[in-house]
């Protein structure tokens, strides 16, 4: 087997490795590899298969520095907040009074909550309430305005 289709099939078993490891690391092997088989094939590095490694390496470090920098472009996603985290700001209403430094409930986005209030004081029954925050299973929530 020639030097070149040895180096093409790294480079196509690299860049298969990386569709199930998507760290940008083994599409960086995937396409040194490649490039080296192409160089090796038309006779440019010529069968030297030491020189061949060397351009495998420079090749790699610079593939895997350009793949990272796009990784990190294409992979940034926006975080938004999930589940009962995603209530945080959303404004509801008490369905049954929270006493004071006690526990009771609200209603936000048509789900009822068990909610405390934030600085301990008591809030009625039917208030406008803001939810601040998640402790556990219950809102952290304050008089609306």
């Amino acid at each position: 087997m020639q030097p070149w289709q040895i180096w093409i099939i790294l480079g196509i078993i690299f860049t298969i490795i990386e569709i199930f490891d998507p760290a940008f690391f083994f599409v960086a092997l995937g396409i040194a590899a490649l490039i080296t088989g192409l160089l090796s094939l038309f006779y440019i590095v010529g069968s030297n298969v030491l020189l061949q490694i060397i351009i495998f390496a420079v090749l790699s470090f610079i593939c895997f520095l350009l793949t990272r920098k796009i990784g990190k472009k294409i992979l940034q996603f926006p975080t938004a907040e999930t589940n009962i985290y995603a209530l945080k700001g959303k404004t509801g209403f008490v369905t049954k009074a929270i006493p004071q430094d006690g526990k009771g409930y609200v209603k936000v986005g048509g789900e009822e909550w068990s909610a405390i209030s934030e600085d301990g004081s008591p809030i009625e029954e039917n208030t406008k309430v803001i939810v601040l925050g998640v402790e556990g299973n219950k809102l952290i929530v304050k008089k609306a305005q």
